[in-house]
């Protein structure tokens, strides 16, 4: 048998295919085993024919258009991730974030200049959205807020300004999120990437007209609140994501999360809303391309 450690490290199996094809929201070949073609054949070979690639920094904002203008399945959001902008300006002593990369600081200027190029890609063709931003209050302590705060509101402008899709990150800081994006005005078509809020943040949301994005997450035990989210939020705005490598589905959380991993998650969300599973599929298929506007 093998070891503990190896079987964590050992991809799920393929599920069985959905029969209406749908699209992964929200997802990160940059970080997954596998080349980036052999990743989508596997996620296309069980339904899931489209996904989103997110970029979380410059050189995965600019990988991620690259892909997109390859592969006609791909479509890329471009961003500096929540956790990226006290890093650009404090360095190491802004905090952590997806990649973990040591930096020395550079002040505000650098945020500047890395803003800059996340507005020049914002305006490719291949490029659906600006986004993962938001704010992520988990790993930004007190010293980092600034930052992200005003690197949230400049990817709402840019947003705005390219007639984008806003992917917005929101760990613990759902007050702040609502309240920006009250100030500066949402983008037409806003999305809450891994939406983590509850049943009344999700009539929030609705109410604004903000499309609401499920992981694996819906399927853990101890998500109770977050499937009574899904429940009562509109189906028209309703979209599903794996935000892979990270959120496994149960039954394989903790192992290496991929797109072709979507009918898990699917299937969790038909049974929660108690639509047959090829309906939902059918809505969040158009939901999806209604989104990032492709």
């Amino acid at each position: 048998m093998p070891a503990k450690d190896d079987a964590k490290n050992t991809p799920p199996p393929l599920p069985e295919p959905l029969a209406v094809p749908v699209a992964d929201a929200h997802t990160h070949l940059d970080m997954q085993a596998g080349t980036p073609g052999e990743q989508l054949a596997r996620a296309a070979s069980v339904g899931v024919t489209t996904v989103v690639q997110v970029g979380c920094d410059l050189d995965g904002s600019r990988w991620a258009a690259a892909l997109a203008a390859e592969y006609p399945q791909v479509h890329a959001t471009v961003a500096l991730h929540p956790n990226e902008a006290p890093r650009l300006v404090l360095g190491d002593a802004g905090n952590g974030g997806p990649r973990q990369s040591a930096r020395p600081a550079g002040g505000e200027a650098a945020l500047d200049e890395a803003l800059a190029e996340i507005d020049r890609l914002a305006g490719l063709d291949q490029v659906k959205g600006v986004g993962e931003s938001g704010l992520d209050y988990f790993r930004t302590g007190p010293q980092g807020v600034a930052a992200q705060q005003r690197s949230f509101r400049a990817h709402i402008e840019i947003a705005k300004r390219h007639g984008k899709a806003l992917v917005i990150h929101d760990r613990e800081a759902h007050a702040d999120v609502l309240r920006i994006l009250k100030e500066e005005g949402a983008p037409e078509r806003t999305v809450f990437h891994c939406f983590s809020g509850d049943a009344a943040m999700a009539r929030e949301c609705a109410e604004a007209g903000y499309f609401l994005s499920f992981a694996g997450t819906v399927t853990f035990k101890n998500a109770q609140p977050l499937r009574e989210a899904l429940a009562v939020a509109p189906l028209e705005l309703v979209l599903v994501e794996t935000d892979a490598p990270y959120l496994t589905p149960m039954p394989y959380r903790g192992r290496p999360n991929a797109p072709y991993l979507i009918p898990l998650t699917v299937r969790a969300m038909a049974k929660v809303r108690g639509l047959e599973e090829n309906l939902l599929a059918e809505a969040l298929s158009a939901n999806t391309a209604r989104a990032f506007g492709y």
